[in-house]
This record gives C-alpha cells, sequence and structure tokens, in this order.
C-alpha cells in the first residue's frame, strides 16, 4: 500500500474503500473481504446510515485476528446538522459507538453548510442556520477540543474551496490535514489541489469513477462517461487494466488518496490492486485533458427556495 503523510506525521492509505449508499446487509461482507484483500482505509459517515454494520465488521476484523485496530484508517464525518459547538461532541462519540471504536483517525466537517438540529435534511427554509449564524469556526473550535480529548487523531474538510480553507488555516490552532473533494479527470480540480499541496493539506478525492448510482433526479442527461473517455479507454487497452484502474492509478499518480466504492468481491481487487499502477507523465497529461469542471455532485440539493446557499457559494464560483 502507498501512503501519504499527513501534516501530523500520521500515514494515510492512499487507497480506501468508500461507503457511500453501500447497501444495508451488503456493507458488512465488503469490509470483512476488503479487509482480508488488504484494504486499511474506511471512509464512512453518520449520514450515510451504515456505521453500525461497519462497526461491526470492523470489530469481527479485529476479534478474529484479521486486522490489528492500529493498522486500521477509520474516517466519519460530522453532518451538516451538528455544526453547532454543543452538537459537534456528541456527533462525533455517537459515530464511535456505532463503530465500535475509541477514537477516529480523522474526522470530517461533511459540508460547508448547517441545518437546525435534529434536521436530517431540511423541507424548509426555517431549518437552515447560514454560515454567518454558525460560522465554521465555531463548528472547528469543537472539533479541536476533540483532538485534545483523544476522541479523534486528526480533524479535516469535505467539499472547501480555496477560499474557505484559506479562512480556515488562517483561523485555526488545529490545521486541517485533509480536504476530501470530488476530484476525478473530467473535474481535475488543479488550483485546488496546488492550494493543498502548498500547504500540507491532503487531499482524499471522492466519486472517482463519478457518481453513477446517486438519484436519478441529480442527474443531467450530458454528464460524462468517466469508464468511457478516450484517454481513460485507449490506455486501459494498450496497459491490458480496467477504465476504472486507469481512473484510480491517475488519482493516485497525482498524489491523492482515493475512495472508490464497490461492494463486489472482484471490483474490490481490481481497485486495490490499481495502487501501485505507474502511469507516465504524458499518459496523465492526456487524461488532464478530459477536464470540463463538471461536478457531479454540486451541492444543488442544498438551495431549495429561501435557503440561504447558492451552488455557486458553495463552491466560491
Amino acid at each position: 500500500m502507498e501512503y501519504l503523510t499527513l501534516s501530523s506525521g500520521d500515514r494515510l492509505p492512499m487507497l480506501g474503500l468508500g461507503t457511500w449508499k453501500a447497501e444495508p446487509g451488503a456493507v458488512y461482507k465488503a469490509v470483512r473481504q476488503a479487509i482480508q484483500i488488504g484494504y486499511r482505509h474506511f471512509d464512512c459517515a453518520a449520514i450515510y446510515g451504515n456505521e453500525g454494520e461497519i462497526g461491526k465488521a470492523l470489530a469481527d476484523a479485529t476479534a478474529s485476528g484479521d486486522v490489528d485496530r492500529e493498522a486500521l484508517w477509520v474516517s466519519s464525518k460530522l453532518w451538516n446538522n451538528s455544526h453547532l459547538q454543543a452538537d459537534v461532541r456528541p456527533a462525533l462519540e455517537q459515530s464511535l459507538s456505532d463503530l465500535q471504536l475509541d477514537y477516529l483517525d480523522l474526522y470530517i466537517i461533511h459540508w460547508p453548510v448547517a441545518f437546525k438540529p435534529g434536521v436530517s435534511f431540511p423541507q424548509s427554509a426555517e431549518e437552515y442556520f447560514s454560515l454567518e449564524e454558525v460560522p465554521i469556526s465555531e463548528t472547528w473550535g469543537a472539533l479541536e477540543l476533540c483532538v485534545d480529548r483523544g476522541l479523534a487523531r486528526n480533524i479535516g474538510v469535505s467539499n472547501f474551496s480555496v477560499p474557505k480553507l484559506r479562512s480556515l488555516l488562517q483561523h485555526s490552532k488545529i490545521k486541517p490535514t485533509v480536504n476530501q473533494v470530488e476530484m476525478h479527470p473530467a473535474l481535475c480540480q488543479h488550483k485546488l489541489k496546488k492550494f493543498c499541496d502548498d500547504n500540507a493539506v491532503a487531499v482524499t478525492a471522492y466519486s472517482p469513477l463519478g457518481s453513477r448510482d446517486r438519484a436519478t433526479a441529480f442527474k443531467s442527461k450530458k454528464e460524462p462517461d468517466l469508464l468511457a473517455l478516450e484517454a481513460v479507454r485507449e490506455i486501459a487497452e494498450l496497459r491490458g487494466i480496467t477504465p476504472a484502474q486507469v481512473l484510480l492509478a491517475w488519482a493516485v499518480n497525482r498524489g491523492t488518496a482515493v475512495i472508490p466504492k464497490s461492494t463486489n468481491p472482484d471490483r474490490l481487487k481490481l481497485n486495490f490492486d490499481s495502487v501501485i499502477i505507474e502511469l507516465t507523465p504524458a499518459e496523465i497529461d492526456r487524461i488532464n485533458q478530459s477536464d470540463r469542471n463538471y461536478r457531479f455532485i454540486n451541492g444543488a440539493f442544498f438551495t431549495s427556495k429561501g435557503s440561504p446557499y447558492t451552488v455557486g457559494g458553495i463552491w466560491d464560483q
């Protein structure tokens, strides 16, 4: 396994298993199989609704001797309804309880978007907080206390633009070690990646194969098929590997961690093997030419009538 060394000194496995939309019953088996294959990085979140099942898989794997806890990297995320200072630690402790862990390797602010407590997803404008009402600095300060208490070894963010990340870096005691963002050849995010590299913030790429299983209502008829991109397909054919492996190797070769999702044993193994595939600079440059600044997950679901959030505001564009 390849690793990224974080600013904290901890080492993040560059290939992990994403668990969003993993079906009940399937995610337990997938985690157990992934550990047997060699996965050590598991990306979770409270809003995914499956941390209890993942926790049982991790507990059974450690109890059976398949892996030591110290060898695992387990991340979780703070959902938007727990941004108030008083709500951060209870949310983290709930994830720890569900995952059957004493600490998280990484705890992440899921979105720079805030809901009122108890709201899973707003149905009206009144159920939102603006970032003026609950600034990121308040949420981050509570996360720093969680690090001080040993509940999380590292803290980070997800879906943060350069301006939001710059502000956090300037006004934090403990710097974010990771920014988890959508990143793939149709959304290379060169400027964001350079900013993160220059400021010792590791990048984890989500939706590296495209978000093919998201709800139809959020899909566009014109969205790109990453597996069918000409450069990806031709490099895969020349090398005798799959297009998915090319996409994952592209992410790793750029120096980012990557968290593809799968519950299929064969795909789990193929994805895992992609971490050792070395692409040439020419191949990476060719794949980069597929960039069209296309987001599969653009945050539009947070911009209903009366919401204080807009797509442009979320990404500062």
